[in-house]
């Protein structure tokens, strides 16, 4: 419990505001305090955005391989030698192609342990697509590289949504959701809450698909058909669920301060009121996994890339927040280990 955690960090788009939030964070030594970075990256292209900033008092330790390297120091690895075009504020196919080099390499170290979790710098899902990743985003990737049914989790201090459709378009959203899928989203969303949370029988409150939570399905049939019958089975197994609510009244009220979490239906239907009640200071966590996965709650900000205006706190956030899970689960384990358990049996 006491080892310092090793934290994998891509750098998203290199034409974004992915490297200088990384930069702003770790000039501040305390947060060597509580992590060893690792950047899967560019020296060159560290240094470029470093000069673009004028930020002159930072440097990373460059390093071959995760294995060495300095808790004292925020690490990079070099994932490529090559020259590559910067252009600050666009959207661009090397942007895209190194943006995927960086999460590739960060990815092959979380899956065999030599980091302990993986922070992701924004990425643009555009021009990320590629023979190589055909996902909707990280969550999707992720995914599907990992053991486990991922749930997007949207975190601050005093909020947490997830939601039961991913990146997806809206025409779709009500075909894709069914019973099964709802009440499998919960059970991830309630072990959570329980195992990287450590809240003790979590509150869920589930919100409706349609305009006043279909009005008994005058608006609607899917809260009758799919979304009281996936609570019910929730309820069933332990779950302390509640709802449908309505969408519209339920954050404006306060209500969702009753909660320890909510599910929304679809996408922004859950981070439209997250991002309103705390754009900046909200951390995305990938629930469900095997592995531990968070980022910052903005994207790649090609408006002001290389201004020096970006803010780096949702970015230290979800490294504070990869750190509190990984020791959480490490509680968890050991609290759950089988006290009658006899040596070598």
């Amino acid at each position: 419990m006491s080892k310092k955690i090793k934290i994998g960090i891509s750098i998203g788009d290199i034409n974004g505001i992915g490297m200088e939030v990384i930069i702003k964070t770790f000039q501040d030594a305390r947060m060597l305090d509580i992590c060893t970075p690792v950047v899967y990256g560019s020296s060159k292209m560290a240094s470029f955005h470093r000069k673009a900033l004028e930020i002159n008092d930072f440097s990373f330790n460059r390093i071959k391989n995760a294995k060495e390297a300095s808790e004292k120091k925020p690490n990079l690895i070099e994932c490529w030698q090559e020259e590559v075009t910067i252009s600050l504020g666009e959207s661009t196919e090397e942007g895209g192609r190194y943006a995927l080099t960086s999460l590739d390499s960060a990815t092959a170290d979380l899956t065999t342990g030599i980091i302990d979790a993986l922070v992701t710098a924004p990425i643009n899902k555009d021009n990320i697509q590629s023979e190589d990743f055909d996902f909707p985003g990280h969550t999707e990737y992720l995914t599907d590289k990992f053991e486990g049914e991922s749930l997007m989790l949207m975190v601050n201090e005093n909020i947490k949504i997830g939601v039961a459709t991913n990146h997806i378009p809206i025409n779709k959203v009500a075909n894709t959701l069914s019973a099964d899928n709802i009440f499998t989203k919960l059970k991830i969303l309630n072990r959570t809450l329980i195992q990287d949370f450590c809240i003790d029988g979590p509150r869920i409150a589930v919100l409706g698909l349609n305009p006043h939570a279909g009005d008994n399905g005058l608006i609607g049939k899917e809260e009758e058909n799919i979304i009281i019958p996936a609570i019910n089975n929730a309820k069933s197994v332990g779950v302390n669920v509640f709802g449908p609510y309505s969408a519209d009244g339920f954050f404006g009220s306060g209500n969702y301060k009753k909660f320890d979490a909510i599910l929304a239906m679809y996408h922004d239907q859950g981070l439209i009121p997250f991002k309103s009640l705390s754009f900046g200071n909200g951390t995305n966590f990938t629930a469900g996994l095997s592995i531990i996965r968070t980022s910052p709650d903005h994207g790649v900000a090609y408006e002001i890339a290389g201004q020096n205006k970006a803010e780096e706190s949702s970015f230290r956030k979800a490294i504070y927040m990869a750190c509190d899970i990984h020791k959480n689960r490490m509680f968890s384990e050991k609290i759950n280990e089988n006290p009658l358990k006899v040596k070598g049996k």
